[in-house]
């Protein structure tokens, strides 16, 4: 079986990204992709992109998502959607400037009220940022490029070696089995 390739953290014109779905998708297919979660900020959507979400047709395998505004505190959380399954993501921790021991301590908090995260980009729009491979951060590593605009496309990605099938590459993400890619 070959390795899929992904990015499970992108943007389109439905928040704050530069790009409409479909031309998202295009981008993402002709960079040679086989999955992509679009994940539109919380906030700036309506029950329109629910709506729109499942008529997007492409070859890639879509994963339905949101990003998340942690309540008490600043930090955008990763919803990715699969059939049965859900992956939930500290996004972005370098653009909070948070050390090691911060990334720790928001990922208890965030826990210890209710919602277990499974992984945390060690990304930042697709820029490698090595503080967050930290073994001290007890989670899974993403590798995203948090798509906002073309120049972000491509730039970090995961390949996982399981199934084309959403609720199979979400399990294959939360046990690790998946390699990093980066432009």
């Amino acid at each position: 079986m070959p390795w899929l390739r992904g990015n499970l953290h992108a943007h389109t014109t439905y928040s704050d990204g530069a790009q409409k779905p479909a031309q998202l998708i295009a981008a993402y297919e002709a960079l040679g992709y086989d999955f992509l979660a679009i994940t539109d900020h919380e906030d700036r959507i309506g029950a329109s992109y629910w709506r729109a979400l499942p008529r997007l047709s492409s070859r890639l395998l879509l994963f339905h998502g949101v990003e998340l505004n942690w309540p008490a505190f600043d930090q955008h959380i990763g919803r990715v959607l699969g059939d049965r399954e859900t992956l939930h993501v500290l996004n972005h921790p370098a653009r909070y400037k948070l050390s090691i021991e911060e990334t720790v301590e928001r990922a208890r908090l965030i826990g210890r009220d209710g919602l277990a995260l499974d992984a945390v980009e060690m990304t930042e729009t697709g820029h490698r940022r090595p503080l967050y491979a930290s073994g001290e951060i007890p989670l899974v590593k993403l590798a995203t490029d948090d798509a906002h605009k073309p120049v972000h496309f491509g730039r970090a990605w995961i390949e996982v070696d399981a199934p084309r099938d959403r609720d199979a590459i979400i399990r294959a993400v939360r046990a690790g089995d998946f390699r990093l890619g980066f432009a």
